[in-house]
């Protein structure tokens, strides 16, 4: 695995592979909690680039794909789950009684900033608790675009992290996940707690980030083909981001939207995991350099191959497997011990 990090002195951008998550499609949890496998799929490039292909075709335009059902999302066997209102947003909570530590999950989640929180993400949210042993995870239902632009999803998560500090939370022991849209609203966030002098949480962790709002660069037209995921494939989510409704009235260049021109010194260590064939690639080197520029403990993977956050719908790759490793060790490293 090859990584960035602030105190190397030239870039080091190559991967393996990485992915870990259940889709709103797939059946809801079993009564265990989820564990991390052993391993998963292994194939080669063009093995694997026919498979994700034919997989995801299916799921963008099989006819039959929309009469599928999914069974309603559950929590783990002894597991709290609950909903609370914050006013202009709403919140989910679970709490894992087996927890082997008091660290905290914050999870923003993607779609373009116009999906609301979905079974997949609650599926996710359990792996990330999991794989943080953590006793809470908060997942926020944010306001979305068009009907709410920037900067209301930013102020929904604002509420909700200040609302687990008032519940005496130690920031440390919070962890940020986001992913796509969220991981842009994870940085926004820091960006907000840096300049109103509030404590940041303990570590940020970034899937396939949406971080810049502009459209022109490379890996914007080169992957637009070949990632499976957020390219052309998908064409509800690839106008989307060609033309982001949560930014209208702003530039396309404005830190608040596009963290890669933000001041991103004093923010909390930051993993970013990107796929090699994805249309954020650019973005995301762009990130982990100026993150990097800025003295943030930051660390890139690129897992060749793979599409936008390929882990939300591929998770019996071993690329899934690798990606999660890999999120349970930097989170050990970095995370307050209790």
């Amino acid at each position: 695995m090859s990584r960035i990090r602030n105190r190397l002195p030239q870039w080091l951008i190559a991967g393996f592979l990485g992915t870990w998550i259940v889709t709103s499609g797939c059946t809801a949890l079993a009564a265990e909690a989820w564990s991390l496998p052993n391993s998963g799929i292994r194939m080669e490039t063009e093995e694997k680039q026919a498979y994700v292909a034919e997989k995801m075709e299916k799921l963008f335009h099989s006819s039959s794909a929309a009469t599928v059902t999914a069974k309603p999302f559950s929590p783990p066997d002894g597991w709290a789950y609950e909903h609370y209102d914050l006013g202009s947003c709403n919140v989910e909570r679970m709490e894992n009684p087996k927890a082997k530590s008091h660290r905290i999950v914050l999870q923003f989640h993607g779609g373009g900033y116009i999906n609301p929180l979905g079974d997949g993400h609650r599926s996710l949210c359990v792996k990330q608790m999991v794989l943080t042993e953590a006793k809470s995870g908060y997942l926020l239902d944010y306001r979305t675009a068009p009907e709410h632009t920037y900067p209301a999803a930013l102020e929904d998560a604002i509420k909700a992290y200040e609302d687990i500090l008032a519940k005496g939370a130690d920031p440390k022991e919070i962890v940020v996940f986001g992913d796509s849209a969220g991981g842009n609203l994870a940085l926004e966030l820091s960006l907000y707690l840096r300049e109103h002098h509030r404590p940041q949480p303990g570590a940020v962790v970034l899937i396939s980030p949406w971080s810049t709002f502009e459209t022109n660069l490379p890996s914007r037209t080169r992957n637009a083909e070949r990632d499976m995921i957020l390219g052309k494939i998908n064409p509800r989510m690839y106008n989307e981001v060609r033309k982001p409704s949560y930014g209208k009235g702003f530039s396309a260049k404005d830190p608040r939207l596009s963290p890669i021109y933000a001041d991103l010194k004093d923010f909390p260590p930051m993993l970013i995991q990107a796929g090699g064939q994805e249309l954020f690639l650019d973005e995301s080197i762009a990130l982990a350099k100026k993150a990097a520029e800025d003295g943030t403990d930051v660390t890139l993977t690129v897992y060749p191959d793979m599409s936008h956050d390929f882990a939300l719908l591929l998770p019996e790759l071993e690329d899934s497997v690798v990606s999660c490793r890999e999120i349970r060790d930097f989170l050990n490293r970095h995370m307050k011990d209790d």
